[in-house]
């Protein structure tokens, strides 16, 4: 009996890598990327693709194990989860009122250390931000905030 649940687990591990998510992948920035409406240091750049671009925009950098399911279901699941919170790649097409509250968010979020996740850092260790990197992005997002009528 025991024999047989650990084949059909097999089984079912096996059949499971045929079936996979979609990627999050796009070859360049869209006309809705932030930079396209709004100035975004380069610094500010590089630190928001480093930390926060891999679930919070339109082209994620997958990890091996995002190959092996259900890793990679658990991770498509996640992008689309911070995607729908705030999504770099489509800001430009926010309407103002929305644009404002997201550069409030992105203020609070990082202040209080809630972005990126502790579970994205433990895995991505070059994504945790600095005291420093902290202080940056929060001046550009109170600035953006301003700025958006």
């Amino acid at each position: 009996m025991l024999k047989k649940i650990a084949l059909l687990l097999l089984a079912l591990i096996v059949i499971a890598q045929f079936i996979r998510p979609a990627k999050n992948v796009s070859a360049a920035a869209g006309p809705n990327d932030i930079s396209a409406k709004y100035p975004v240091p380069a610094d500010v750049s590089a630190l928001l693709k480093r930390a926060c671009y891999d679930c919070h925009s339109n082209n994620t950098n997958y990890p091996w194990y995002a190959e092996v399911q259900p890793a990679g279901w658990w991770l498509a699941s996640h992008v689309n989860d911070g995607k729908r919170h705030l999504n770099f790649s489509e800001f430009a097409a926010y309407t103002p009122k929305r644009a404002k509250t997201k550069a409030g968010e992105i203020v609070d979020e990082v202040e209080e250390k809630k972005m990126p996740l502790n579970s994205y850092t433990w895995m991505h260790p070059e994504a945790r931000l600095t005291v420093e990197e902290i202080k940056l992005i929060i001046a550009w997002a109170e600035d953006l905030e301003a700025k958006i009528k």
